[in-house]
């Protein structure tokens, strides 16, 4: 399920139950009749009463709502996250509407396409929310440590790629003969280019990219985020125009790697919204909790003011068992 959406959605999944007491109540007209029969009437009170003892969920997303669409208007990735999702859910259960509608009535509570994308936008719109609101706690320091030592300026590199020549059927000890053999044969390129071979013709003569060989190897800039961990462990290592020394191995083979070009780092300012972006989502993904709290801070922030006691408690029993389910799935 993606992030944008999976994050939050279980909120949806948990039914708040009423709890009566005395205090505050948000009452309407009594003398305002919302339906009669003979010698019959309901309220417009008797309804509010009726409706709020299982309806703190649907109160909660009215809250957020008001919170959030203005300030985070639908835009492409929002459609796109939401189509996608939508597109899964109906993709499991093939071309049966019925049993479509049935599952999203009862793992989500909402009983028709419209509902469940209007569920899922609220979802998408929340997380931004968190993300942005999360990002903006960072601390100084965190954004400034994070930027010395992970920012770095877009490197241009070549690399001979060397696969293991082996079926996915083979046998651990077929595997590990097939590893060996392409490590020595990595080395053997190294050697060639220890003695004065040109790279980029060895890459044409050996390398098992297929996307690069024929262009000498070239994988054009790229950064961080672009690259297996050890092969960027090793290229931030070399000086330009230097090439590994020893093979560097990775999930797809073993690389020999030339660096050719490095460029500025960036200034701080023109990547410290990616900062925070990165260093949010690596504080939500490392506490399951945060999610809730940080919308329950956030309604905080905007005031938010109950005028009816009992409605307070059943949201008060509602973020108490959203942060106790989180717990709970974070631990199993």
């Amino acid at each position: 399920m993606n992030k944008k959406i999976g994050i939050g959605l279980c909120s949806l999944l948990i039914v708040a139950t009423i709890v009566t007491g005395c205090g505050k109540k948000a009452e309407l007209d009594d003398n305002k009749t919302a339906v009669s029969l003979d010698k019959i009437k309901i309220t417009a009170t008797d309804y509010y009463n009726e409706i709020k003892k299982s309806n703190i969920s649907k109160l909660v997303d009215m809250i957020d709502h008001k919170l959030f669409d203005e300030k985070y208007p639908s835009n492409d990735d929002e459609d796109k996250t939401v189509n996608d999702q939508i597109d899964q859910l109906k993709e499991s259960y093939g071309s049966n509407e019925t049993l479509f509608l049935n599952a999203i009535q009862q793992y989500f509570g909402v009983s028709s396409e419209d509902e469940l994308e209007e569920m899922l936008r609220l979802e998408y719109k929340r997380n931004e929310a968190v993300e942005d609101y999360v990002g903006d706690h960072l601390s100084d320091d965190d954004i400034n440590e994070y930027y010395d030592k992970n920012i770095i300026g877009d490197i241009k590199a070549s690399h001979i790629l060397i696969k293991p020549d082996v079926d996915s059927d083979a046998t651990d000890k077929e595997k590990e003969e097939a590893e060996k053999k392409a490590k020595k044969k990595a080395e053997k390129i190294i050697k060639e280019l220890e003695d004065g071979k040109d790279f980029a013709e060895l890459a044409k003569k050996y390398s098992d990219d297929e996307a690069t060989a024929s262009n000498g190897g070239d994988l054009g800039y790229f950064n961080t985020d672009d690259m297996d961990e050890n092969f960027m462990d090793a290229v931030k290592k070399l000086d330009n125009n230097e090439y590994t020394k020893e093979p560097v191995k990775t999930e797809y083979g073993y690389h020999i790697i030339l660096k050719v070009d490095q460029k500025d780092k960036p200034k701080l300012k023109e990547v410290k919204d990616d900062i925070k972006s990165t260093l949010a989502n690596a504080k939500l993904d490392s506490d399951s909790k945060l999610h809730y709290q940080t919308l329950i801070d956030i309604r905080k922030d905007n005031n938010i003011k109950w005028n009816d006691d009992e409605l307070e408690k059943q949201y008060n029993d509602l973020m108490d068992q959203l942060l106790q389910a989180a717990t709970s799935n974070s631990n199993n």
